[in-house]
Order: structure tokens, then sequence, then C-alpha cells
């Protein structure tokens, strides 16, 4: 009997471990932000940490997925970044795509599609190991998180509210990061810290 009550509690102990590492996945809202160095496109290296002091947001893209190029090509993902930006805040992009994958554009491809955007994000990143992607527990291209000034996780998921590549679509959806970086700057609560990010799933 004895024998068998301490398998069971064995059994439990790895189940609630395998939990616990299950809802530790990823970062969490209200947490500290992971942190992580990561190579630009022109050379710089960034640490995410030493951006303390100012509201940040990570987004991840690959460039050739249709709902990044609904809301690159209608205009409204370099209009948030550019507002952002203007504002202070510091804007990561992330491609985490693998070598050859799609999306994966060299230094060069990537450099003539920002501009060809109109795209104004503080550095643009290709995490080709996937590190930083899977660190954060990226999903989707977008996804996005807000970070603020004191380095804590204020808002994961999607860029609005409205899951389609239909530009038609963006006028009448809630963007959440820019009701995120509002309250932020307002100093209130995050109204809806979290969402189900949509797109394309990252290139793995």
């Amino acid at each position: 009997m004895k024998s068998c009550l301490k398998s069971l509690s064995v059994l439990a102990a790895f189940a609630s471990a395998f939990i616990l590492g299950v809802q530790a996945k990823g970062p969490v809202i209200g947490q500290p932000a992971p942190d992580f160095t990561l190579t630009d496109i022109t050379g710089a290296e960034h640490t995410l940490s030493s951006f303390r002091g100012k509201t940040v947001v990570l987004e991840w893209v690959n460039p050739e997925c249709p709902f990044v190029v609904k809301h690159y090509g209608s205009g409204n993902m370099p209009k948030t970044q550019k507002a952002a930006v203007a504002d202070g805040v510091v804007w990561l992009t992330i491609n985490s795509g693998v070598p050859g994958a799609q999306g994966d554009f060299d230094v060069a491809k990537s450099t003539a599609w920002l501009a060809q955007q109109g795209a104004a994000p503080t550095a643009y990143f290709r995490d080709q190991n996937s590190a930083v992607g899977r660190l954060y527990d990226a999903k989707t291209t977008p996804h996005m998180y807000v970070i603020n000034a004191a380095g804590v996780l204020v808002y994961n998921g999607a860029i609005d509210s409205i899951r389609s590549a239909n530009v038609a679509d963006i006028a009448k959806a809630e963007n959440y990061v820019n009701s995120a970086l509002a309250a932020v700057k307002a100093g209130k609560p995050v109204a809806k810290p979290t969402s189900e990010p949509y797109g394309c799933n990252v290139k793995y």
C-alpha cells in the first residue's frame, strides 16, 4: 500500500512539474520581459534591458506572410510604428524564421523591403536560430508584445481585434498595440493585456 501511495506521489509530482512547465512557457503579463541580445541588419547589437526606462514594442514579422502584407501594404503597421517611435517608444521588429524559410530575407533584401514599406522600426533583427522567438513563444506573424519602462510585459497578442487578412477590416478593428501604448503613457493598466495572435505561423 505504501509503495502504491509513493508511486502516486511521484506521479503527482511529475504532473505538477509538467503543468507548471506548460504554464511557464513564454513571458508572463505583469512579470519582467525576458532579456535578450540580438544584432540588427545594420550590424548594431541591441540588448532589451538596455532600453529600460523606455516603453518597448516587439513585433514578429515575416515579409511574405499575407497577414503581414495586409498590415504593411495598407500602411497600418508603418503608421503604428511611426506614431510610437515619435512618442519615444522603442520598436524592435524580429524575424525568427530559420534560414531558407518563407520571408527569410537577407540583409540587403530586408533593408530594401523596409524602405519599400515605409517602415520605421528602431531596429530589425534576423533571429535565424529562433532563440528569441522561442524565448517569447512567438506564435504568428504578426505577434505583438508591449513592455513598459520598468521592463515589465503589459501586452501579448494580436495587433488588432479582427482576425483576417482583409485590408478593409483594419479601419473597423481596435488596434490593441495603440490601446496598450496609450494606457502605458497615461499610467493606467492595459485594459486588454492579452489576446490571441493571428497570422502565419512563425517559421521555426
